[in-house]
């Protein structure tokens, strides 16, 4: 929320974040369209240590290297700092320093783990965001 004035706060959404539209009137007894809050993303980007991670940066990184087979960063907040880690399956081929390619690609640190083929979840999440705000 930006106070400008006082008496009109603005509220900022960016394109892609959800929100909803409360019904009744508030606790002042106003009437007009009121807003919940952030409730979320429309899509699978995720703000990150002030940065954006997008899946089409993901998919960037994963171009370069065609023996990825799928993956998945995970974002995760524990003692109010963000951890990102990347899951990787392969076909096999010997690994590779993706830890610095990742870096360089998302410019953000990233711990690498690999996995095994098909232990992934095939839901079409390439970032998965863990991170509660409640």
């Amino acid at each position: 929320m930006t106070i400008l004035d006082s008496d009109y706060p603005l509220f900022r959404l960016a394109t892609g974040d959800l929100s909803a539209q409360l019904n009744g009137r508030s606790r002042c007894g106003r009437t007009n369209i009121r807003l919940a809050g952030w409730k979320g993303r429309a899509d699978q980007t995720a703000k990150v240590r002030g940065m954006f991670i997008r899946p089409e940066q993901v998919a960037e990184f994963c171009a370069k290297y065609p023996e990825i087979l799928r993956i998945r960063i995970e974002i995760t907040r524990s003692k109010d700092s963000d951890h990102l880690i990347a899951r990787i399956e392969t076909d096999g081929t010997p690994q590779r320093d993706y830890r610095s390619a990742l870096r360089e690609t998302l410019k953000l640190r990233t711990d690498v783990e690999m996995c095994a083929p098909g232990s992934l979840p095939n839901d079409g999440k390439v970032i998965d965001d863990q991170r509660s705000y409640t």
